[in-house]
């Protein structure tokens, strides 16, 4: 099925089925691509996504997702990497993974997807990719029988999930269409992704229809269309697949899955923040809703219609509304971190700080009540609170670039030149500039005077990125 996109779409998490049920056919693909090349490919897949698409750096967002994939993930056999889930801000339907357990979700996949077993059904056959080694299986393939080189195929895989149309273009200028239906996940992958992924989904506890259910609306919607979204062309779906996810899920007992609240608030929260809804338009859509009850949990609309008029800084109004849903439910993420915004937008900082602290006496490693938590004492000009937040937080998720650039901003402000020139430095690193992260590291060098352990740290970091870049121009040559 897949095009050389999702081809990199491998990655998640999750596969419950017993071991005896199905042959290990990962073991295939070993002799082209150990586990620990798949992680260092996916580790450079990673710092070009982030330094050319539009990754998504929302907390509330980051932990619903990884805890979605988590749950996914823990319903699996034969896990063979850690997995990290991030989203794109894009409204088109599509999610992939690929090398590393690396799996982004496109946030327009929650505009579309009615419930969090939709959602679920798209990541556990993604998931499915990943633990059967689908891609580096078919880089077996295309080992032995093309003359294109695994580099040549690699690097066209790495420009395509990076800039899908220069990626493209390298594949019709090597092997035109030969290097890419190599590439392309077979019906058999498809099957199988399918099989294993409804597995992996109702051991989970979602509902086994929600596959079916999911790609027959694309298909429908999509039927009479000449641009079909990502999803489509990656994943075909002809009406004959759809019927047998039907037949498939009519063989599991059914399940009635309640709505979930974190799905809804996460669908508001991309509906008003992350699309191409104006503020208008989705004031609109929530009061709509609202008027008609035409919503899968009320205060799912209610949360939207708040994040809404903050957009519009109807502040009061907004206020009014997450109130209210703090006195139903006084822990939830979604409405602490609006009445943070709230508080910061105002410059109420010591109610800010009271309210996130008192969170954070239960929840100490929240990245929600962390994050804001930083993000207020630095409003506040009090950095230096903030720094050792932020570099817990960077020391605990090495991929998440929101710590690090908050990090960079409170050594500004505190004017630690050095501090702030080696923390630019992990920045460009993390986006793959490792020239401009020597450069950073260099200026950081000049003004560590009298500081030995960060010179060490320096020092240290100047071979790491010499041989990282030297790694990258191998990978990319």
């Amino acid at each position: 099925m897949l095009s050389v996109t999702v081809a990199l779409s491998l990655s998640c998490a999750a596969q419950s089925f017993a071991r005896n049920e199905l042959p290990d056919l990962g073991t295939a693909a070993i002799n082209t691509l150990s586990m620990d090349r798949e992680l260092q490919y996916g580790d450079i897949y990673m710092r070009v996504i982030r330094a050319q698409a539009p990754v998504l750096y929302d907390p509330l967002l980051e932990q619903y997702i990884s805890e979605l994939g988590g749950r996914l993930v823990s319903h699996a056999d034969d896990v063979r990497t850690p997995f990290y889930f991030f989203m794109l801000q894009n409204d088109e339907i599509n999610a992939f993974a690929f090398f590393g357990g690396h799996v982004a979700v496109h946030s327009g996949l929650f505009l579309y997807a009615d419930d969090e077993s939709e959602l679920a059904s798209v990541l556990a056959h993604e998931i499915t990719h990943v633990t059967q080694r689908h891609l580096a299986r078919s880089m077996e393939a295309q080992s032995r029988s093309a003359p294109l080189t695994l580099a040549g195929i690699l690097g066209a895989i790495l420009l395509t999930v990076a800039a899908p149309q220069a990626g493209m273009a390298t594949l019709m200028g090597t092997q035109a269409l030969s290097a890419q239906s190599r590439i392309n996940f077979t019906r058999g992958n498809e099957q199988e992704a399918d099989r294993i992924g409804m597995r992996v989904m109702v051991a989970a506890g979602f509902d086994p229809k929600a596959a079916a259910d999911f790609f027959g609306k694309l298909v429908a919607k999509y039927r009479y269309t000449t641009k079909l979204p990502p999803m489509l062309l990656t994943h075909p779906i002809p009406e004959s697949r759809v019927s047998e996810a039907r037949d498939r899920a009519a063989q599991y007992t059914p399940v009635r899955v309640p709505p979930s609240l974190n799905f809804q608030l996460a669908k508001a929260r991309i509906e008003v923040r992350f699309s191409s809804y104006s503020a208008q338009a989705a004031l609109a859509l929530f009061e709509r809703q609202l008027e008609k009850r035409d919503f899968a949990i009320e205060q799912a609309a209610l949360y939207g219609k708040a994040l809404a008029l903050f957009r519009l800084n109807e502040f009061d109004k907004a206020e009014a509304i997450i109130d209210k849903l703090l006195k139903q439910d006084p822990d939830n993420l979604f409405y602490l971190d609006t009445k943070t915004d709230l508080y910061t937008q105002r410059k109420d900082y010591g109610k800010a700080i009271e309210l996130l602290t008192q969170q954070l006496k239960y929840r100490p490693s929240s990245l929600v009540l962390n994050t804001n938590l930083a993000n207020v004492y630095i409003e506040n000009k009090q950095a230096a609170k903030a720094i050792p937040i932020l570099e817990q937080m960077t020391y605990d998720d090495k991929n998440n670039l929101l710590p690090v650039q908050m990090l960079s901003q409170a050594y500004n402000q505190l004017g630690d030149k050095a501090q702030e020139f080696y923390t630019n430095a992990q920045l460009r690193a993390l986006r793959a500039d490792y020239k401009g992260a020597i450069d950073q590291l260099n200026f950081a060098y000049r003004e560590a005077t009298g500081q030995p352990l960060l010179i060490a740290r320096i020092e240290a970091q100047l071979r790491q990125f010499r041989d990282a870049d030297e790694l990258m121009k191998r990978f990319q040559g």
